[in-house]
């Protein structure tokens, strides 16, 4: 019964030696062995691995994959910049890297992690952007020499990690997102695009109102002008059709002149007895006026 006890207690510890050298990588990592607390040889495919039993060996692991460090990462606030114009300026950046030497950086970096590496990069290119927002204007931030800028950045964050003691990483890409005033002046700039937008907007208006009191006094010259015309062409009209009139009835009075006086007289009646409210004080028997009314002679 001891002998199988003794037998299970020396396996057990066997199987925890081997479980305690053997370690696996993966294919997203680095393994990275360390002898004493000292980086000896760094592991770059997956598989599995032995190494001497803790205390003498331990592995670490770093990530292979793409990373991406971004301005103000573990900052509330990213600190403002001074322009060339001394404008002081907020930028959003981010940066794409990779670990390519594992001992390289271990041993450059303290810690040995993604999170010391990034630390220590971020210092880096947060001077590099400082050095070219000091020489450009926020036109050019913005527009006008934005590649420019960040091919600068790249350029000096690549000597400062390839250097004489190089860092183990590759930088892959560095982009500028965004670069606005800072906060301390971003009310006072609203306001002087809001009072140059309401100076705009006033001129136009202005101008507006011009054009329309020029349109609206160009129509009533022409109103007036087509008005005139019109009444013009009416009086023209209506004295011809009056001349025609007078000259109808003279010849038609001319060959019946009984029936003409006749027509006048009607025509006096009409004048003097059609209006309502008139007092007309004749006797019909003895006056001229109502002859034709009598069967006699016509009115003259």
């Amino acid at each position: 019964m001891h002998k199988i006890g003794f037998f299970v207690t020396t396996v057990l510890i066997a199987l925890a030696v081997v479980a305690s050298t053997a370690f696996v990588v993966d294919q997203r990592q680095f393994g990275v062995v360390y002898e004493l607390g000292k980086p000896k040889r760094a592991i770059t495919e997956p598989g599995l691995y032995w190494q001497a039993p803790p205390p003498f060996q331990k592995v670490g692991y770093l990530d292979k994959r793409l990373l991406t460090l971004t301005s103000g990462e573990g900052n509330a606030v990213p600190a403002p910049m001074l322009t060339a114009e001394k404008k002081r300026v907020v930028i959003d950046w981010y940066v794409r890297w990779r670990i390519t030497d594992p001992l390289a950086y271990v041993r450059t970096m303290q810690g040995g992690n993604e999170a010391a590496g990034a630390a220590q990069l971020d210092r880096v290119v947060r001077n590099a952007f400082q050095e070219e927002v000091n020489r450009r204007t926020v036109q050019e931030l913005i527009s006008s020499k934005r590649e420019e800028v960040m091919s600068n950045v790249k350029r000096a964050v690549d000597q400062a990690v390839k250097g004489d003691k190089p860092w183990g990483i590759d930088i892959v890409d560095v982009r500028l997102m965004r670069a606005d005033y800072a906060e301390s002046i971003i009310n006072s700039v609203y306001d002087r695009m809001q009072n140059e937008r309401k100076r705009v907007a006033s001129e136009q208006r202005s101008k507006g109102a011009a054009e329309a009191e020029q349109i609206e006094a160009d129509a009533d010259r022409q109103s007036q002008i087509t008005i005139a015309n019109a009444t013009r062409d009416a009086q023209k009209v209506k004295g011809e059709g009056d001349a025609q009139a007078a000259r109808i009835y003279a010849e038609a009075f001319g060959k019946d002149p009984q029936f003409a006086a006749f027509y006048r007289s009607l025509d006096a009646y009409k004048d003097s007895l059609g209006k309502k409210g008139d007092v007309l004080v004749i006797d019909p028997a003895n006056s001229e006026f109502f002859r034709a009314l009598q069967g006699n002679a016509p009115a003259r």
